[in-house]
């Protein structure tokens, strides 16, 4: 894999296909990247590190790089550990490197390794702060709750570059042909989502600056086209939708609450709705969890269970209620033989959130669609 990023700057991170769930929870069929910088100057800088697994292949990517040099600062964005999880053995191996972090960075730090590594090798930054080294020069924005409270980002002023953190990443190997919008959309709803006045707060901070290119630690550097990027992050940020549209979401026992949901999809795009439907039951939840945030409406089709809900449905809308879903409108069908309670379930869970609109009347069904039960959807489909 060759990542070119400038003469001075080189990339020096790891692929990793071996790994089947980030942060153990969401599937990652093309594995996942793990970026790390070099910035070579007068001084030399090495921007964060890679998941512990990669370590021994980050460092001879390291020394490959510096030619003999030496390192004189390791700056450290973000202490999650598939960033930081080299730091003690680059730590060990480079004595005398400077550790470039903020002050909640030391405080984690200390928490993940003996501080006797760092105790006395510490440079300490704070918003504004700046770096120089040489030609290139650094200057430190703290961008806390992106996603962590100790993340901090860097721009690099004479290439234009901002260093990112996990912002502008996505799931994916760099060496994987793909689209960046459908992988970073799920992996910025689904591990960012939560924080979006932090992104906000970061989005404004960085309209001050000339970005040229932007390097995450995760996914492709990103060169061209940046306010189609920035864009983005702007709507998924601020919980707006993509595009108007409703998203059909099920979770069907014995395939009679799928049925109707199905039905109700043929009617909507009849009307000229623009759709889409995901199975709860089969497809990943952080897959779901990004298309919610796609469209401006939803329609939650469940079947009741156990005198509840169905799990599929309530890990799905408890998930969307962790990452601070809003702004939608939200209608319910609901299936039981002999005593329907999904949709009175449902409205729960999304109750407390934001700007949550609930459309009249709730599709009620008993087993299967009657001519009762399908003039109530198409009143839904009338108010969606």
């Amino acid at each position: 894999m060759s990542v070119t990023i400038s003469d001075s700057i080189k990339y020096i991170g790891c692929d990793d296909k071996t790994i089947d769930l980030f942060e153990s929870q969401y599937p990652v069929s093309n594995g996942v990247s793990y970026n790390s910088y070099l910035i070579l100057d007068e001084s030399v800088a090495v921007m964060d590190t890679v998941d512990p697994r990669f370590t021994e292949q980050w460092l001879s990517n390291l020394e490959k790089e510096l030619k003999g040099k030496k390192v004189d600062y390791l700056v450290v964005s973000h202490m999650e550990p598939d960033h930081s999880g080299s730091i003690k053995a680059f730590l060990e191996k480079y004595p005398d490197t400077k550790v470039v972090g903020n002050a909640k960075t030391f405080t984690m730090m200390a928490q993940f390794m003996d501080e006797a590594l760092f105790a006395d090798r510490k440079h300490v930054v704070a918003e504004g702060d700046t770096l120089s080294l040489g030609e290139h020069e650094l200057t430190f924005v703290m961008a806390p709750m992106v996603h962590w409270p100790e993340v901090m980002v860097e721009y690099e002023s004479k290439e234009k570059i901002l260093f990112s953190a996990d912002g502008f990443g996505k799931f994916g190997a760099l060496d994987v042909d793909e689209p960046w919008i459908d992988e970073a959309r799920r992996y910025y709803l689904n591990i960012v989502g939560k924080y979006g006045a932090s992104v906000q707060a970061l989005l404004k901070k960085a309209a001050g600056l000339d970005i040229q290119k932007i390097c995450p630690l995760h996914g492709p550097i990103l060169t061209e086209n940046l306010g189609y990027y920035i864009n983005l992050y702007d709507i998924w940020s601020s919980y707006k939708p993509e595009e108007e549209g409703v998203l059909i979401a099920c979770a069907s026992i014995h395939g009679n609450t799928k049925r109707v949901a199905l039905k109700l999809q043929e009617k909507l795009e009849a009307k000229g709705v623009k759709t889409m439907f995901i199975d709860l039951c089969r497809e990943p939840l952080s897959e779901a969890v990004a298309r919610a945030f796609y469209y401006d409406k939803m329609i939650c089709c469940a079947s009741t269970y156990d005198g509840g809900l169905f799990p599929p449905m309530e890990d799905f809308l408890h998930h969307l209620r962790a990452k601070a879903y809003q702004n939608r409108k939200v209608a319910f069908v609901e299936n039981g033989t002999w005593a329907p309670q999904a949709a009175k379930c449902m409205q729960a869970i999304l109750e407390p959130l934001k700007n949550i609109e609930f459309v009249e009347p709730v599709v009620s069904i008993k087993s299967t669609l009657n001519p009762a039960s399908e003039a109530a959807m198409d009143e839904v489909v009338s108010s969606l």
